[in-house]
């Protein structure tokens, strides 16, 4: 595919799917409503391209859950983020993009992140504590610090689909947050990250960050994803959202 420069970009409109086969893949009929809707620019964070052409739906899309769990089971983060590609595509689009893989949560890193926070010191990669999608913890994760200490940082949790595209590719759904304090949880008596509740502007900053990467074909929205527009996450942090999903595709590579 060639590449259209930023300013093309921004001019194109979404048309319908790219070949009749890719068409005739669109099975369901909540995905045809869903993207029926051309791609919008995002508020916050704005990006710098828009997709030549519509993507079809991926088919992980209509039994996709719309909040993550927590161990105890408990309502988790919203679902905000998804992206399409394979999973090496999912790491070169995010380090790309200036995010770094979170490390595991083990007692070493667990000690690390406690004294960075006290003494104020940098961890890029940081772990994020486990959530919980379609039965098991994440698949990924990725994070971008924010000033001199681990409190307070972009982050966000992927988890890979078991359904493939036309492509062969899967949905990494995701849910986008941004950690701005550190306190005691309530639930688990140890130490948790707080979240601002305008998680829509995390879910941007990550399609933004891959846009301006020049990592991604193109974007489009889920609408309505969530009932609801506001909600809590599993430690009773508050959050708020104009209820659409952002669905990015990783650019095929030639």
């Amino acid at each position: 595919m060639t590449r259209a420069s930023t300013d093309t970009r921004l001019k194109n409109r979404c048309r319908s799917g790219r070949s009749p086969t890719a068409r005739r893949r669109i099975v369901h009929a909540v995905v045809l409503a869903v993207l029926a809707a051309c791609p919008s620019s995002l508020p916050g964070e704005q990006p710098q391209a828009e997709p030549p052409a519509s993507i079809a739906g991926h088919p992980a899309l209509t039994r996709a859950p719309r909040h993550a769990t927590t161990g105890q089971g408990n309502q988790g983060d919203a679902v905000n983020v998804a992206l399409i590609g394979t999973e090496e595509e999912l790491h070169r689009t995010l380090a790309a993009a200036g995010w770094y893989a979170a490390d595991p949560i083990t007692l070493q890193t667990s000690v690390r992140i406690a004294a960075d926070v006290v003494l104020r010191k940098p961890y890029a990669h940081a772990p994020v504590s486990d959530l919980y999608l379609w039965g098991r913890r994440q698949d990924a994760a990725f994070e971008q610090p924010v000033g001199n200490s681990p409190k307070q940082r972009h982050h966000v949790r992927f988890w890979r689909s078991d359904e493939l595209d036309s492509n062969g590719k899967p949905l990494w759904i995701g849910a986008a947050t941004y950690d701005e304090r550190v306190e005691i949880s309530r639930t688990t008596l140890g130490v948790t990250h707080k979240i601002s509740p305008d998680i829509d502007r995390e879910r941007n900053k990550v399609v933004s960050d891959a846009v301006r990467a020049g990592m991604l074909d193109g974007y489009y929205w889920v609408e309505q994803f969530h009932q609801q527009p506001a909600g809590k996450n599993g430690g009773g942090d508050p959050y708020y959202t104009d209820r659409r999903l952002a669905i990015g595709v990783i650019e095929v590579r030639r």
